[in-house]
């Protein structure tokens, strides 16, 4: 069986893991530790994408990866209609239970500052697709680059988070229960 990584083990990521705190969607915390962990082999194809994107300028700043089922529950039975159109329904599981599915953008490695896309991370709304034409020209190319070189290195978008990537093998796997800390404890 493939393990969950914890992906601070992978030199030159960051991370804003905002479940960890209230400055989400829901206004709530969610995980009790800013941990963002994935499959091995998913999380080794990540790694590919930020190596990269450095000859861009720019390294992978991560806000999400591996979430417990209950979360996913949780943030279903406690969001609008409206906004579980951007949620995965719980009673399928989504790819980030799986331990095969990324939220993240990129920095600057000059600055270490997040890049400004047309959306923020989790905005619900249509700035959010991949294809929103608003935003600036600037932030809709960093935007582009983040969705091809991801795709090159076998992860997919999704319709309305121009954050979310689903690794290509996302369906092979089957949703795990475990929380973080009981991820920690298997390593």
């Amino acid at each position: 069986m493939n393990r969950l990584i914890d992906l601070e083990t992978y030199s030159g990521l960051k991370f804003d893991i905002r479940y960890a705190r209230t400055d989400n969607f829901l206004g709530e915390q969610v995980y009790a530790l800013a941990k963002a962990f994935l499959l091995k082999h998913v999380a080794d194809d990540l790694y590919k994408v930020h190596e990269a994107l450095r000859v861009h300028g720019f390294g992978l700043l991560i806000f999400d990866g591996y979430r417990p089922w209950s979360v996913t529950k949780h943030f279903w039975d406690n969001s609008s209609d409206h906004d579980r159109q951007f949620l995965a329904d719980p009673e399928k599981g989504s790819s980030h239970n799986r331990g095969c599915a990324v939220d993240l953008s990129m920095y600057s490695l000059s600055t270490g500052e997040a890049v400004t896309m047309p959306s923020d991370f989790d905005e619900m709304n249509e700035k959010s697709y991949p294809d929103y034409p608003g935003g600036t020209e600037d932030q809709r190319r960093y935007r582009d680059l983040l969705q091809e070189t991801m795709k090159a290195h076998g992860f997919k978008g999704i319709k309305n988070e121009w954050w979310h990537f689903n690794h290509h093998t996302h369906q092979n796997w089957p949703v795990m229960y475990l929380t973080f800390e009981e991820v920690l404890n298997q390593e």
